[in-house]
């Protein structure tokens, strides 16, 4: 099997993600999740970090927020098979606390080495954290989610995490999303 340049360098950094011990994240895990998805997406996801699910099977976005996320995919015509997703940090933070500082700038590097092999044309920030950390730290979710930014030639779509409607189950929040989503589908569509 001839494996792409893109899948050869994605599966290393799986690798050496699986043995990380650079913080105490890595003491608690059950897997490490260091993403999934199309080695050749133009569109990649970028979550908080892995939640209970996530950890015992070892991909990213596997509980509710991630049939969610399937389902406001499919409103576009895209299934996760097309995108990568991935995650600020690659093991569960204990009791899906939000990742520390120190957790976030031990990892941040594999997700900037996924980010330089594939170059996706847009990068979707799902949540406060997310956004945060790939942004601003100034920046807040609810101003600026479904808006493109620019930030060091990248582009970025900030969007509402999933889980955010599953706990507040708000109407508006959901079309919210959808609107975001068929802002993503737009940028997209424009960049092919």
């Amino acid at each position: 099997m001839n494996l792409s340049r893109n899948e050869w360098v994605l599966g290393e950094i799986s690798r050496i993600v699986s043995t990380c011990q650079l913080c105490e994240l890595s003491k608690t895990r059950t897997n490490s999740v260091p993403g999934y998805g199309s080695p050749s997406a133009t569109i990649m996801f970028i979550g908080e970090g892995p939640g209970a699910n996530e950890d015992k099977q070892g991909r990213p976005f596997v509980g509710q927020a991630g049939k969610l996320l399937d389902k406001l995919l499919g409103t576009i015509s895209l299934a996760r098979e097309d995108v990568f997703i991935t995650n600020i940090v690659k093991c569960r933070p204990p009791g899906n606390r939000v990742p520390e500082t120190n957790e976030v700038r031990v990892c941040k590097p594999y997700l900037m080495a996924q980010i330089a092999i594939m170059r996706p044309k847009v990068i979707v920030t799902l949540g406060a954290s997310s956004t945060k950390s790939m942004l601003s730290p100034s920046v807040a979710i609810s101003r600026i989610h479904g808006k493109l930014q620019i930030k060091e030639g990248i582009r970025f779509l900030p969007m509402y995490h999933p889980a955010a409607y599953l706990h507040k189950r708000s109407p508006d929040l959901l079309q919210a999303m959808k609107g975001d989503f068929k802002t993503l589908e737009k940028i997209n569509s424009q960049l092919e």
